[in-house]
């Protein structure tokens, strides 16, 4: 399912709070998930470096800072047995974050955003992992 294009990144939108909030929320959610939390604990060494991480990058994204430095792209690619349903499990957890948090704003853009660049690692995963099979696009949550 197509997803709104996300609007530019406003800093006027979402405070650096905000996107704080977001991924320690979502990330104690993941790390509890049967499914992805046993892929977060063994791949994530450590978790202060990676909230630092996600901070700047989710940041970057909503908030159009320049604080993010790194390659999402290929660390997820080297990740072993990952499937559409992790990625949508992923999706799920992600928007169920952003809609507790009560900042509709947020939710719009962070979820759209989301979506997109789960979309793009789940193909390039599949590109490089099963290159003689058809592509298989993620559900909308």
């Amino acid at each position: 399912m197509a997803q709104a294009e996300p609007a530019i990144p406003d800093p006027s939108l979402f405070s650096e709070e905000d996107i704080s909030q977001l991924v320690h929320t979502f990330y104690t959610t993941a790390r509890k998930d049967p499914g992805l939390g046993p892929i977060f604990e063994a791949h994530v060494t450590d978790w202060d470096a990676h909230f630092v991480q996600m901070i700047n990058f989710w940041s970057m994204q909503l908030r159009g800072t320049s604080r993010f430095r790194g390659a999402p792209m290929p660390k997820h690619l080297v990740l072993p047995e990952l499937s559409a349903a992790l990625f949508e499990r992923w999706l799920q957890l992600f928007m169920q974050t952003t809609q507790e948090m009560g900042n509709p704003a947020l939710q719009l853009h962070a979820n759209s955003l989301a979506y997109r660049i789960a979309s793009r690692l789940w193909m390039a995963y599949q590109t490089e992992r099963y290159p003689d099979k058809p592509l298989v696009e993620l559900r909308a949550a």
